[in-house]
């Protein structure tokens, strides 16, 4: 691929391809024995701490002109910083053990503005109960904020995006769409709620809710919602081999989303395409469900289904519709 641009193929397939680079060798030499998951199949690299526990690691890049719209302050920059990385961590079941943050900001950045940003981290951090453990500034041409978080997790309770059965039920956390509706308010500069706002510029972490599935022994795979539900279910596809019947009317969607979209329509493109929410999309034993139906606005939207069967919507009627493999994508390849 010598003259191909990286415009040309797209995020995924760009990680695709590192991760064959940068995947671990066979046989043990280099210590790759401890490397339990490598780079690209999860939403976090998993290392053998040779015990009962494992170690989970992952590192999220943000920039002011792509990540942060203009209308964020110090403080809510700071808490997303840590937040796209901590929910990495949930995603894995883990317990967050830290977090690195490298800051890199133009040379006349107000001291004030780092005081905040740095108040918003450690917010964000002591909510998910942990830390700011350290990092690194330099100077950059624009604000760049560079994540590491660390979890710990036993190794019977990691959870993977690989593991899901036909017969399985479809569960997300929270809400589908509010960030996507926060996006297009701010970008149209149509009035929208707080509370929608709020979705987009302090995305909660479900690191608590995620321990207590990981306890539970009833989830079968489990991943976050940031780049967007119809994209996460094809991620999700992928590693488990499974197809998924979802169904619309039973999609969690807060009603000042129904209420700012236009349509049915486009209450269907907030909910699946539009990224932000950082919910759980997890997938349950049927037999077990009980055993989680306690933990907090946890909603059942549909049950895993052969692979050959696709990923569809079931809409009014019992009309099936293919979900379309789209979704929020920092590297987008050129149609």
């Amino acid at each position: 691929m010598k003259d191909t641009k990286v415009s040309s193929v797209g995020e995924r397939a760009l990680i695709s391809i590192l991760s064959e680079i940068f995947k671990a060798p066979d046989g043990k030499e280099r210590g790759q024995k401890r490397i339990l998951i490598g780079a690209g199949s999860d939403d976090c690299a998993v290392l053998d701490l040779e015990g009962e526990d494992c170690l989970v690691v992952t590192t999220d890049m943000l920039h002011r002109t792509t990540d942060f719209p203009e209308e964020m302050t110090p403080w809510q920059i700071g808490w997303m910083s840590a937040a796209v990385n901590l929910s990495d961590v949930a995603a894995m079941g883990a317990e967050p053990t830290g977090i690195v943050m490298a800051i890199g900001m133009p040379a006349d950045t107000e001291i004030a503005f780092v005081e905040e940003l740095a108040k918003g981290m450690q917010a964000c951090a002591e909510f998910c109960e942990t830390a700011i453990i350290g990092g690194d500034l330099d100077t950059h041409t624009e604000l760049t904020i560079t994540g590491t978080a660390l979890g710990r997790v036993k190794k019977n309770q990691l959870l993977l995006r690989r593991g899901a059965r036909p017969g399985d039920l479809v569960c997300v956390t929270g809400y589908t769409g509010s960030a996507g509706a926060a996006l297009e308010a701010l970008q149209s500069r149509k009035p929208v709620s707080e509370n929608i706002l709020k979705a987009l510029f302090e995305p909660i972490p479900r690191t608590k809710e995620a321990r207590k599935l990981a306890e539970s022994g009833a989830v079968t795979s489990m991943m976050d919602t940031s780049d967007g539900l119809a994209m996460s279910l094809y991620d999700l596809a992928k590693q488990s081999h499974v197809g998924f019947k979802i169904r619309e009317n039973a999609l969690p969607i807060l009603k000042e989303v129904r209420e700012f979209a236009s349509n049915r329509d486009k209450v269907r493109e907030l909910a699946l395409y539009t990224g932000g929410d950082f919910e759980l999309l997890i997938t349950i034993d049927p037999q077990k469900m009980k055993k989680v139906q306690s933990i907090s606005n946890l909603t059942i939207i549909g049950e895993c289904t052969k692979y050959e069967e696709g990923i569809v919507l079931e809409c009014s009627k019992c009309k099936l519709i293919t979900i379309e493999q789209r979704g929020y994508q920092q590297l987008k390849a050129r149609s």
